[in-house]
């Protein structure tokens, strides 16, 4: 074997301990008897399922409304997914179809913005959403989510400059308007990237900590992300096992999703990327 090769696979299995190591901890210590982080084998001595019925139970001495916050998550993920589509979709079939003043300028823009970090904006957002009075509510979150997505746009743009100009010809000559042309012509074909964009924008509000963690205040509108922090921080983290039951069932979905569309991301993917 040519020693090129022998190091990519090195590399690749370097890589590969590096990704799976971390999950697989976190799934044999969800199932690890007692609370404590450390243990002399990653398998378990004693299986237990106490920390999944525990995250459903509640009990005196703490409150973790755990199913509140799935659900807190699973509506803010979905809204995020159907608003933030429709308009990276539009945004992007505005760039590739029509040509006006400024649109060079204005993609430009977006993709500069887009390579920020999205938390540099974090101040404005805040200082916006509590001039607005809309601190502490999951609509809040769905706006900063469904608006912060412009990459996605780019890959749409991308796909949309591939669909020949002579399908939109011939249904303007019908007397088509452009929201019929987008609607019934351009958004049939563009299946591969709407799941592209559909599966990423929902995967972005799904995960996030930084902006969910300022925006919401009180433990009844709390996502995953921010109630799985707060348990190991408001119990002297002690509570480490409980805290791996949480994210394996937060893993379970997204991970089914990712599975079913993986043909559909990775036409996506490519289909986008064949043309800037």
């Amino acid at each position: 074997m040519k020693p090129r090769i022998l190091f990519s696979y090195l590399l690749l299995i370097l890589i590969a301990i590096a990704c799976i190591y971390p999950a697989l901890w976190t799934i044999l210590s969800s199932f690890r008897e007692g609370n404590s982080l450390f243990s002399d084998t990653i398998i378990p001595k004693k299986w237990t399922l106490d920390h999944y019925r525990d995250l459903f139970v509640e009990r005196t001495d703490r409150a973790i409304p755990y199913a509140t916050w799935y659900l807190n998550t699973l509506k803010v993920a979905v809204a995020s997914m159907v608003l933030g589509t429709l308009i990276q979709l539009l945004t992007a079939y505005a760039f590739s179809r029509f040509r006006f003043k400024g649109r060079k300028s204005m993609l430009m823009i977006v993709l500069i913005l887009g390579m920020f970090p999205g938390f540099l904006s974090l101040i404005a957002i805040f200082t916006i959403l509590n001039t607005l009075n809309l601190l502490d509510s999951l609509w809040a979150l769905i706006l900063v989510y469904s608006a912060g997505a412009a990459l996605g746009m780019f890959v749409a743009k991308g796909f949309f400059d591939t669909i020949p100009r002579s399908l939109e010809e011939a249904a303007r000559i019908d007397g088509a308007s452009h929201m019929k042309i987008f609607v019934s012509i351009i958004l049939p074909l563009s299946r591969p990237i709407i799941t592209y964009i559909s599966l990423t924008t929902f995967a972005g509000a799904w995960v996030d900590f930084i902006f969910a963690r300022a925006i919401l205040r009180t433990p009844e509108n709390w996502t995953l992300a921010v109630g799985l922090w707060n348990i190991i921080d408001a119990y002297n983290s002690t509570e480490f096992t409980l805290f791996a039951a949480g994210c394996v069932l937060v893993a379970i979905p997204i991970t089914l999703l990712f599975m079913y569309t993986q043909r559909f991301l990775v036409d996506g993917l490519t289909a986008g990327a064949s043309k800037g």
